[in-house]
């Protein structure tokens, strides 16, 4: 499990905290949805969690460990993807002699079927020689047979087509357990949809929302023909959508991650109730 107690952090280059106090608990068997525009933080809230960044102040734990002690116990059971990906110049597979001793679970098995699933098939050329999004898929699948308990995912999304994107959820989803923490963050709210089952929307320096995807449903009614009070709406050919309160009579609607971020973003204090 990990565990955010009090979280506050701010640059030195800056006066402002990017968070602050920051209370979550992210429990096994979840795929967790981080949501914001850009500049909310995101990136920085995984940059903590991975050690790679020290809190102003409060504590981030790991199975009970503080991560900032950094310990071997700690970063072979978790694995961070970041957005920017800087590849050394060796070929894939020297690449995986050289990373994968360091998660005790990694499966090559499961590296092959995921770049099969990509349709990749590459020659035994410098990993810095491929495009970007050749580059995004194949550290894609390397993180995902990492095997880790903890796995972290900056915009995974950018810089694949609408087919690889498809591809990558069908990955995610296919390699979940109920021992493992996926949390893919990102601003393209459509590409994780239907694959997260908790929701977290950050806001300046705060959490805006931090629910599951049942949790939600049972709160909020998505659609065009709302009982309760309406949170938000927006003109669409079916009518005005909406994200509105859910009454004792109406039957639960599938939760539209669209719909919410754009009501979290124009009424945020309405989700604070």
């Amino acid at each position: 499990m990990i565990q955010i107690d009090n979280l506050t952090f701010g640059y030195k280059r800056s006066k402002r905290n990017v968070i602050e106090n920051v209370n979550l608990q992210l429990n096994p068997g979840s795929i967790v949805g981080l949501l914001g525009k850009n500049g909310t933080g995101k990136t920085t809230l995984l940059n903590l969690i991975t050690g790679q960044l020290f809190a102003k102040q409060g504590v981030i734990t790991i199975d009970g460990e503080d991560v900032e002690t950094k310990s071997k116990s700690i970063f072979e059971n978790i694995y961070f993807l970041p957005e920017e990906l800087v590849v050394p110049s060796i070929s894939l597979e020297s690449f995986i002699k050289l990373y994968s001793p360091f998660y005790k679970d990694y499966s090559q098995e499961i590296m092959d079927e995921c770049m099969r699933e990509f349709d990749l098939h590459l020659e035994n050329n410098s990993l810095k020689n491929f495009s970007m999004g050749t580059k995004k898929k194949i550290m894609i699948c390397f993180a995902i047979a990492t095997n880790v308990p903890y796995l972290l995912m900056d915009e995974p999304t950018n810089g694949l087509d609408i087919p690889s994107k498809r591809i990558f959820r069908k990955l995610i989803n296919s390699h979940m357990t109920e021992n493992r923490t996926i949390v893919v963050s990102t601003h393209q709210v459509h590409d994780v949809e239907k694959m997260v089952d908790h929701i977290i929307i950050i806001g300046e320096k705060d959490l805006l929302v931090n629910d599951s995807i049942d949790g939600l449903a049972e709160k909020f009614t998505f659609g065009t023909s709302p009982k309760g009070e309406v949170i938000y709406s927006e003109k669409s050919l079916e009518g005005d959508l909406c994200v509105a309160r859910r009454t004792e009579t109406e039957e639960e609607t599938p939760v539209s991650l669209e719909l919410l971020f754009e009501a979290v973003s124009e009424n945020p204090n309405a989700f604070k109730k």
